[in-house]
């Protein structure tokens, strides 16, 4: 049986950062990954947006993680040629009792390092996007655009550069805690066993099935998983937008926004729909409701010009109705596993948040190590 330092589950964006992060420091890592190339789930069916950081409990980790991974991208991308824009954001007030929201929603991200704010009237937003219809806006000129496959492949590079190995078509079956380390069970067209001293389950969607099929985990530990099915849809003809434009938040969804990709595509998306399995199908019947939401605030937006676009699906740890929970990385301390890091609920920000995360592992990793919490 193989002996290896570091494993990492998953070739997501947040996997791949992770294992970008822990091969320049100097560990031995090999990232494992079902399918037969990077990122083909939540990380390629998302907004492909760089958030600022705005709408997360100002001291959760996630309102960090989303701050720090920001700045950390946009020079990142710059340095290696990734295509990003830094296009900004319109937050839109409709109503007259959404005004007080968004002072709000300013004073909770300033909590957060989020400073730039601005607030707008109804004549600035005519000046600046003049196909939308508000009674008031806030700006957020930080917030961006970004190609996210080419972001995970510039992570694969360094990790790579690194000495990181991926194998992909290599599904983790099952597996077992033992003194010396933890064993996962590969499938795949070679099947085999290898043991390793650290392990990050980054599977995403699966990463419950994983922390599930490993023996010695114990399951009380295993948060549930709940399924939220967005789908998007793009717009027929000349798009009049030049930044996003997003709705007030809902207590469970951003709302269905404006995003824009590097193309200049326009789609309208994501709503939410809490399913039992993966599906990606649009269902073009879902268009009715889009039409009514985004007429809100673009209320020239024509009959008959969605299309049906894609659809992702988040891996939320909690269910309809209740709270929104902080990103869960767990280690250890929440388990008893000694070199095992378990990443639940890795959904939106993940991708802005990516390089946080990746940081974030490597502390707690250290940390562990040094309570001689690991093999």
């Amino acid at each position: 049986m193989e002996r290896v330092d570091c494993i990492v589950i998953g070739a997501g964006v947040v996997g791949l950062a992770v294992a970008r992060r822990l091969a320049i420091a100097g560990r031995e890592v090999i990232v494992l990954e079902a399918a037969d190339t990077i990122g083909t789930e939540t990380s390629s069916r998302n907004s492909e947006v760089i958030h600022a950081g705005i709408y997360y409990p100002p001291g959760s980790f996630k309102a960090r993680a989303c701050v720090e991974g920001k700045r950390f991208l946009y020079d990142y991308c710059a340095e290696h040629g990734v295509p990003h824009r830094n296009c900004g954001k319109l937050i839109v007030a409709c109503a007259w009792d959404e005004i007080a929201k968004l002072h709000a929603l300013k004073e909770q991200a300033a909590k957060s390092g989020v400073g730039d704010l601005r607030m707008l009237s109804s004549q600035d937003v005519s000046g600046m996007e003049p196909a939308v219809r508000c009674v008031a806006a806030m700006l957020s000129p930080s917030t961006g655009i970004i190609d996210s496959h080419l972001l995970m492949l510039a992570y694969q590079g360094d990790a790579e550069a690194h000495g990181a190995m991926l194998a992909f078509l290599s599904p983790v079956q099952g597996g077992a805690v033992r003194d010396d380390g933890i064993r996962l069970d590969v499938g795949g067209a070679e099947p085999m066993s290898l043991v390793a001293r650290t392990v990050i389950n980054s599977a995403g969607l699966h990463a419950q099935n994983i922390a599930t099929a490993i023996k010695g985990l114990r399951p009380a530990s295993i948060p549930p998983r709940h399924l939220a099915k967005g789908s998007y849809f793009s717009m027929s003809g000349r798009q009049p937008f030049g930044c996003l434009v997003y709705p007030m938040p809902g207590p469970a969804v951003l709302g269905v926004h404006v995003t824009l990709d590097m193309g200049g595509q326009c789609k309208f998306g994501p709503d939410l729909e809490w399913v039992e399995a993966l599906d990606y199908e649009v269902d073009p019947a879902r268009a009715d409701k889009f039409y009514a939401a985004v007429r809100t605030y673009y209320p020239d937006l024509a009959d008959n010009a969605l299309v049906p676009a894609y659809a992702g699906i988040r891996p939320k740890i909690h269910g309809p109705g209740e709270p929104q929970p902080d990103f869960m990385i767990q280690g250890p301390e929440a388990h008893g596993v000694p070199g095992l890091i378990n990443l639940f609920g890795i959904e939106s920000p993940g991708l802005t948040a990516s390089p946080a995360i990746a940081e974030e592992v490597a502390r707690r990793l250290n940390r562990s190590f040094e309570k001689g919490q690991g093999p």
